[in-house]
């Protein structure tokens, strides 16, 4: 059945492609027997009309006005049927042979006449009014007049003018006999045909083939075993591709960074899941394609150094191979862009999310600067006093004690600044090593309210919580007590006398609760609100440094609730004062 599936196509190519090209023969044979015979007809009309043109000149028959003795022609010549007219430059026919020329209408219009009008001569095959037949026209201009010849168009001249027909014979007998050499050899290569597209088929769905699948002992069948053999081998090592591939695109999916590899073209081969989403981010639109990277302009600097090193052919040294690497900042967010140029001009880039550890180099920078600068006034005040004391010894006991007591409170000061710049380090740098647990958060607030329960009463500050024994965060102590006690401790320090603190659960979900905490003090002005997690930063310098401040309070604030998977923001309240929302997670 196969067999004959593979013959009936060699034989339906065959028949379309003879058909065709018996087809093209015999337009071309038609067309040019066509011309041939038209040329010998015409031919012979133009010698009829030259001789009769000849005759007229010779015996002056325009001037005599004799005309009618154009009859002698057609008694001369071997043609019977012959029609001859002589036409006037005007389309007046002067003479005509087959009928009585004076009621003849003009011939001006005809169109054998237009024909020599515009290229000397001219031939045309339609029915005479005059005579009702058919005539095939020849007409010829010459100085003064026209003179056309006709034939009468009957079957006699239909049939000259035919094609001969016999080649057509000859053809299809030339086609069967290739026809049956086609289908002997057709069935010499139907059996190696139909074991290799068997091949191709189970090769296709991936089935299983057998390596030892026999051929015919020919040219085909060699070749179609050795496909078998070639086939088995490619399939085994692309196995081993594809399972090196899954582990190479499993580990890349595991990074944090983008990496993508491209040809020396720029076109993808390889990718991660990052890629995408860092170049989307550097961008700020819409990327759906890898490739699109290299018409962003934020990746420039890359351009400009992969122009420079694929614009040659010769191959890179392996142990000298182009590299760059940079940094792009993005809004908030820092991007390492690395890329290298293999041995064969193909290169890869990697975009590594550096944020954090720039973040923390930056900050880290601004808290050397502000550690040093913070450090520098309790230290000048402490080398003040002392070398007060030294240099006017003996000092009065009342005066030692003064002097005394405010080295003691710069000392303290240290003291409360290196606590806090070590808390605050341990919060950001190693989050993880604080220790967990269920806190019951209404403990934790009687417990800041107790250590401030004096400076609260000498200022005349009322202190009202509304948060219930039940509310238990998962969470660090110790950093929840350090949240509470710097909002408590600015509230006294800064709030001033005769105010109200309030701390309240306003809101809580499957993973969070919700809480204000806000006094009536002076509030803080709108321009400073922004700023005001920033480390060291002081809303009032002088005032802050005569409360004892270190500055690093709302910062420490900010990064224990961030460890405890919450937000916080502040917000001046419309009637005075300020107010602190946050959230703290459950669990």
């Amino acid at each position: 059945m196969i067999r004959k599936s593979f013959r009936g196509e060699i034989f339906f190519y065959f028949i379309i492609v003879f058909i065709l090209f018996t087809a093209a023969i015999l337009t071309f044979q038609y067309q040019r027997e066509k011309r041939y015979r038209t040329a010998q007809l015409e031919n012979t009309l133009d010698n009829i009309t030259e001789i009769t043109y000849r005759f007229i000149e010779q015996n002056n028959l325009i001037e005599k006005n004799g005309l009618s003795r154009i009859g002698e022609i057609q008694r001369i010549i071997p043609q019977s049927n012959i029609r001859i007219t002589v036409i006037a430059p005007n389309g007046q026919v002067l003479y005509d042979s087959s009928a009585d020329y004076r009621t003849m209408e003009n011939h001006l219009q005809r169109p054998e006449v237009q024909k020599a009008v515009q290229e000397q001569k001219g031939a045309n095959i339609r029915h005479s009014d005059t005579t009702q037949e058919d005539y095939y026209y020849y007409a010829k201009k010459y100085p003064g007049y026209f003179v056309r010849s006709a034939v009468v168009y009957n079957v006699q001249i239909q049939n000259f003018l035919e094609a001969e027909k016999a080649f057509i014979f000859f053809i299809v007998f030339v086609f069967a006999v290739i026809g049956i050499i086609l289908y002997i050899i057709t069935g010499k290569l139907a059996d190696a045909i139909t074991k290799l597209k068997d091949f191709s088929i189970k090769a296709g769905k991936n089935e299983l083939v057998e390596p030892d699948t026999r051929f015919p002992e020919n040219e085909l069948g060699i070749i179609s075993g050795q496909i078998i053999r070639i086939y088995h081998k490619l399939k085994k090592a692309k196995d081993e591709l594809s399972n090196e591939r899954e582990k190479l695109l499993n580990h890349l999916n595991a990074l944090n960074e983008g990496i993508a590899f491209f040809t020396p073209d720029k076109k993808k081969t390889l990718t991660n899941r990052n890629f995408i989403q860092y170049i989307n981010i550097i961008s700020q639109k819409s990327i759906n394609e890898t490739e699109d990277i290299f018409g962003i302009k934020e990746f420039k600097k890359l351009n400009k150094f992969l122009k420079k090193n694929l614009a040659g052919t010769l191959p890179f040294q392996p142990d000298d191979l182009p590299q760059l690497e940079y940094i792009i900042s993005a809004g908030e967010k820092f991007y390492k862009i690395q890329s290298i140029v293999f041995i064969d001009h193909s290169f890869e880039v990697v975009i590594t999310d550096i944020t954090r550890l720039e973040k923390r180099r930056l900050m880290k920078q601004q808290l050397t600067s502000n550690i040093a600068h913070e450090l520098k006034t309790p230290l000048s005040s402490i080398k003040g006093y002392l070398e007060t004391m030294l240099n006017n010894w003996p000092v009065a006991e009342e005066k030692q004690k003064y002097f005394l007591e405010k080295t003691f409170l710069q000392s303290e000061r240290l003291t409360h600044l290196i606590n806090d710049v070590s808390l605050l380090n341990n919060i950001e740098d190693a989050g993880e090593l604080f220790r967990f647990k269920p806190v019951d958060l209404k403990s934790v607030i009687d417990e800041v309210y107790e250590n401030f329960a004096n400076r609260m009463n000498e200022n005349k500050i009322s202190f009202n919580s509304e948060v219930k024994t039940e509310t238990v965060i998962e969470g660090n102590d110790s950093l929840l007590f350090s949240i509470f006690q710097n909002f408590v401790e600015n509230s006294i320090n800064y709030g001033g006398q005769g105010i109200s603190i309030s701390i309240r659960n306003y809101h809580e979900d499957e993973k969070y609760y919700y809480f204000s905490y806000s006094d009536n003090g002076s509030g803080i002005s709108e321009e400073h609100l922004p700023r005001i997690f920033e480390r060291f930063y002081r809303v009032d310098h002088g005032r802050t440094r005569e409360a004892g401040g270190t500055g690093l309070g709302l910062a420490i604030v900010k990064n224990a609730v961030q460890l405890h998977k919450g937000e916080i923001s502040i917000r001046n309240r419309p009637n005075g004062g300020i107010e602190f929302l946050f959230s703290l997670a459950k669990k």
